[in-house]
């Protein structure tokens, strides 16, 4: 490793971190903690949302041996959250993984790639600055990446598909946006393995009355005494039936008040609320569009973010956020207006609603956020990927749990049949998804494109001027196109070329199609911005002091301290960003409850 400290010194590093903010935690605990008798007391601790952050608090409150409420508006079928519809990427520096792919990687390196990616400007120096815990948290996280996360989690029994993925290829310089190597780790068993160890232990916590779930309460304010958050007040909605990730009723039948002396805030983000979502568009990314598709449930609403606001918190950076650009309306919808992201590989090419081919970075997989704003920039709410079946074949994934039957269900031969066919969630969705047009002349491939849209933007001789001359860049094994140069340093990388990308061919090669047209949608995901956190998880006031009695973890937080990604993120992240400060917040919160 090039980082000056070994392996061993980032652990050493990184639990030194975490002791300073359990004893902070215990410190303000002994200082601050209203004298209430334990009489008066509902538990030791009260966690609000029962997501994947939500779930790693308390099993390690549980652990410590502290009493926990865990509260959820959505009835239990929807326990995990949005991290079970996940993919299960997870980011990890220098793995096993990545040396059998032969990928070097260091802690130095992912470091580079985190600040390039992050462009943190705002009070980095600045103890009250937006930006200056969220460095703090970046900087530990990457270090965690580097350290004892995958043995962590190795040790809970989760496993990783032995290809690393190669997201978020970046801007085009060293120091820029973007992973220089992959390291998008996909868990064998997706999202719901990753949720899986973590719900085990909460559940067996519930069996030795340590955790009592509190399914549809739905906290509407925090209880203060003196100054200390020391509760949480709300509503009980009726039970529902309704299946994971559906719509569940918003009847109120009572209503309820829960003491303890500290309460962790776990609730999400802001993605299913598109009111927010525009509320909150950074006025550098344009206009938000009109029409975009939704990457998470309905109940990803947002409403604890103001409502932790109201109890003294501060928020941070609301104007960062993480959307896709290659969304797709789902033809068979969980949650409303769901949309489902196309993960690509490097080689379909990439237009505007009016057919003018993206230059970089704007290609499949490097830079989201600015593909974004040129999308928004463009005047049109959509574009178009122009490729072929052999390239879907091989280079298209689907976000989500459920569209990766193979990987999710640990079904090796399943898996294996990607070898010789077109996964069946992509054939799918080519024949019963709304934004595919399949023909086998480029003519005809236009007359469909402009007949989806009805707005006849495409011009024929225009579009196959741009794919021939893309085309004729493939002839040498060197070219000028960018794409064409990124597709070939793909296929220099084992598992790209095993797994994630097609053979280099012309577009209008008949032996590859027929030809595909995918209109693509904006897809809200992400808020990158939140409450603002020190390091052990305690929620600061717009002074920069902790609000006595109140952590907050996972995406409400930023995923720790308002904003560990920054402006961008490099993919792999957010389950992990999950992880690390439900772990933060709840070690530090146990700490502080010690009697």
């Amino acid at each position: 490793m090039d980082n000056p400290e070994s392996a061993a010194g980032i652990t050493r590093r990184h639990a030194l971190t975490v002791t300073g903010g359990v004893l902070a935690g215990a410190s303000l605990a002994a200082q601050a903690f209203p004298a209430f008798g334990a009489e008066s007391q509902d538990a030791d601790a009260i966690v609000v949302g029962h997501g994947l952050a939500g779930l790693v608090a308390t099993a390690e409150l549980a652990a410590a041996g502290r009493k926990v409420l865990l509260l959820d508006q959505e009835p239990e079928a929807s326990l995990g959250g949005q991290a079970f519809w996940s993919f299960g990427g997870l980011f990890f520096v220098n793995s096993d993984e990545q040396r059998l792919m032969g990928v070097k990687d260091t802690y130095d390196l992912a470091w580079q790639d985190w600040q390039g990616t992050a462009g943190f400007d705002r009070g980095v120096d600045d103890p009250k600055g937006q930006d200056y815990w969220a460095y703090q948290w970046a900087k530990a996280y990457v270090e965690f990446a580097s350290g004892e996360k995958r043995s962590w989690l190795s040790g809970l029994g989760v496993q990783w598909f032995p290809i690393v993925g190669w997201a978020e290829r970046g801007g085009g310089l060293a120091t820029g946006h973007g992973n220089s190597v992959p390291r998008f780790h996909v868990t064998w068993g997706t999202g719901p393995a990753v949720v899986e160890p973590f719900e085990k232990k909460v559940r067996a916590a519930v069996a030795d009355n340590k955790v009592t779930f509190k399914f549809r309460h739905r906290v509407d304010g925090l209880v203060t005494t003196g100054g200390v958050v020391t509760g949480v007040r709300g509503a009980i909605l009726e039970p529902s039936s309704a299946a994971r990730g559906k719509p569940s009723s918003r009847t109120v039948v009572g209503d309820f008040e829960l003491r303890a002396p500290v309460v962790v805030v776990t609730s999400g983000g802001i993605g299913a609320n598109h009111d927010l979502v525009r509320q909150n568009w950074p006025a550098r990314m344009g206009t938000p569009p009109k029409f975009m598709v939704t990457g998470v449930p309905a109940h990803v609403d947002g409403r604890m973010l103001a409502i932790t606001q109201q109890a003294g918190g501060r928020i941070v950076n609301p104007d960062r956020m993480w959307h896709y650009t290659e969304g797709l309306r789902n033809y068979d919808p969980i949650w409303p207006g769901h949309g489902i992201r196309i993960l690509p590989g490097p080689s379909s090419m990439w237009f505007d609603a009016t057919g003018k081919r993206f230059s970089t970075p704007d290609m499949p997989g490097y830079d989201t956020l600015h593909t974004l704003k040129t999308i928004v920039d463009s005047g049109h709410d959509y574009s178009w990927f122009v490729t072929t079946q052999k390239i879907i074949a091989k280079e298209f994934a689907l976000s989500g749990s459920e569209q990766n039957p193979d990987l999710t269900n640990k079904n090796v031969w399943q898996l294996l049949s990607r070898i010789w066919q077109t996964p069946e969630p992509i054939e799918k969705f080519k024949n019963k998804g709304e934004d595919f047009v399949v023909a086998t002349t480029l003519t005809d491939l236009v007359a469909g494109m402009n007949k989806l849209t009805g707005d006849n933007l495409i011009q024929l001789a225009d579009l196959k001027r741009q794919i021939e001359a893309r085309d004729r860049e493939i002839d040498n094994p060197y070219s000028k196109d960018a794409q064409v140069m990124g597709i070939r340093n793909a296929l220099s990388y084992t598992g790209d070329s095993l797994s994630r990308t097609a053979a280099i061919h012309r577009i209008l090669d008949s032996s590859a199609g027929p030809l595909i047209a995918v209109r693509l949608n904006v897809l809200t995901r992400k808020t990158l911005g939140g409450l603002q956190t020190d390091l052990s998880g305690r929620v600061l006031d717009a002074t920069g002091n902790p609000v006595p009695g109140l952590y907050a973890a996972g995406e409400v937080a930023g995923f720790g301290g308002g904003g560990m990604h920054g402006y961008r993120s490099l993919e792999g992240t957010f389950l992990g960003g999950c992880l690390f400060s439900g772990r933060q917040a709840g070690r530090a919160a146990a700490a502080a409850t010690a009697t």
